[in-house]
């Protein structure tokens, strides 16, 4: 038996550890495999990646959340039957379009990107009245559910705002803390369920409609803990008299509205915060990263422009090194950063260099003697004023 049971784990491992290789083997074949359509595939993902698609698909999903609006009300629904219709076609062939666009630049990791599974989603739940109108009739009585469902198409801003998949980010993030919580708020209402049905739910004098059964009890706790009407809750309590019914709602108020929820809410305000910071952080980078492509072209487009005019300057004998730097601050904008890299590699550059070093150092040797001639200065104003001192102190004794 036991030789029977150990065969059969070895197969299956044996079996698992198959199925792995070949899907890796399968995996890295694929991977091997080289499109030929890698000019179409570039120009493809220049499109998706565009601003001016996103501002398309931006504004597509905004009409299109304009016109569900819209369709809500039946007046304007009938007047504009075929208009909405006509608007209907146009906005899945836009959503289809992008998704086609998206899974032929990237198949694989396509579906790596949960957004991208979002966009799936709600492009299956497009199809879905369609299907059901189809097969169904258009008397299917859950038709109006597959409508409704309709709305979900304006979650695809999700995948056009940075700032939207921050703050999910961070309700993802939070996702372990607030559950933390809620089990803990569950643990109160559920003792303070349990204590409220034995104190308030008895059949004879108790408050059936608010404490008769736990299902009941919980309903009402759930009030007390956002507060909605807490005040009616415990008038029909002090209407029947019960004791201990305000220390009760004071302190289940206390804990489950004052701590918990104050908890819940702090959890989250902690993690979005590190969310935004973060997200700031990454615009900062995205910046700076931009701001240096940006210069390393200008570098070039100026490396190219020196080049130039080292070459003509072999053929061309300007009148100084200074000219030559002239010519070259005519071709920069007013904000483009100077390479001197070739020139300061230049002879003629080397020479000015040395000049305005000699006459640093001339400057240097005269700012110097102008010091000791001050110096020289100062020391003979000193010697003279004690005999000034001595002078007229002399003179004052003699008038005496």
């Amino acid at each position: 038996m036991s030789q029977h049971f150990h065969h059969q784990n070895q197969t299956r491992v044996i079996s698992s550890s198959l199925l792995d290789n070949a899907s890796e083997m399968f995996c890295a074949r694929f991977r091997k495999l080289q499109r030929k359509d890698t000019q179409c595939q570039a120009f493809v993902k220049r499109i998706v990646m565009s601003r001016l698609f996103k501002i398309i698909m931006i504004s597509t999903i905004s009409m299109n959340a304009f016109s569900l609006v819209l369709w809500t009300d039946y007046k304007t629904r009938y007047k504009l039957f075929t208009l909405y219709e006509v608007s209907e076609l146009i906005f899945v062939s836009i959503y289809s379009s992008e998704f086609c666009m998206k899974l032929y630049v990237d198949p694989i990791n396509y579906w790596k990107d949960g957004y991208n599974l979002l966009d799936v989603i709600i492009i299956i739940t497009v199809f879905i009245p369609y299907s059901l109108h189809k097969i169904k009739g258009k008397h299917y009585p859950y038709l109006h559910i597959a409508d409704g469902i309709q709305s979900l198409r304006i979650l695809k801003l999700i995948t056009y705002s940075r700032g939207i998949r921050t703050l999910i980010t961070a309700v993802g993030q939070t996702a372990y803390t607030v559950a933390s919580v809620l089990i803990l708020l569950f643990v109160l209402m559920y003792i303070f369920a349990i204590l409220g049905f034995c104190l308030f739910g008895a059949p004879d004098r108790g408050d059936l409609n608010n404490w008769g059964n736990l299902a009941v009890a919980f309903f009402t706790l759930f009030s007390l803990a956002t507060v909605d009407g807490w005040t009616d809750l415990q008038q029909q309590l002090d209407d029947r008299n019960f004791a201990l019914s305000r220390t009760f709602t004071i302190i289940f108020i206390l804990l489950a509205s004052f701590v918990f929820l104050s908890m819940f809410v702090g959890v989250m305000i902690i993690h979005t915060e590190d969310s935004i910071k973060k997200f700031k952080r990454e615009l900062m980078v995205e910046r700076h990263v931009t701001l240096m492509e940006e210069k390393q072209v200008i570098l070039k487009r100026q490396q190219e422009e020196v080049s130039r005019l080292m070459q003509t300057r072999k053929n061309v004998d300007y009148k100084s090194f200074s000219e030559l730097v002239e010519i070259f601050k005519k071709t920069l904008r007013h904000t483009d950063p100077m390479v001197l890299d070739d020139f300061g590699t230049s002879l003629p550059f080397i020479d000015v260099y040395l000049s305005t070093l000699d006459n640093q150092d001339t400057t240097i040797y005269k700012l110097q003697e102008l010091y000791y001639e001050i110096v020289h200065v100062l020391s003979l104003m000193l010697e003279d004023l004690p005999q000034k001192e001595q002078s007229q102190s002399s003179e004052k004794v003699d008038e005496k």
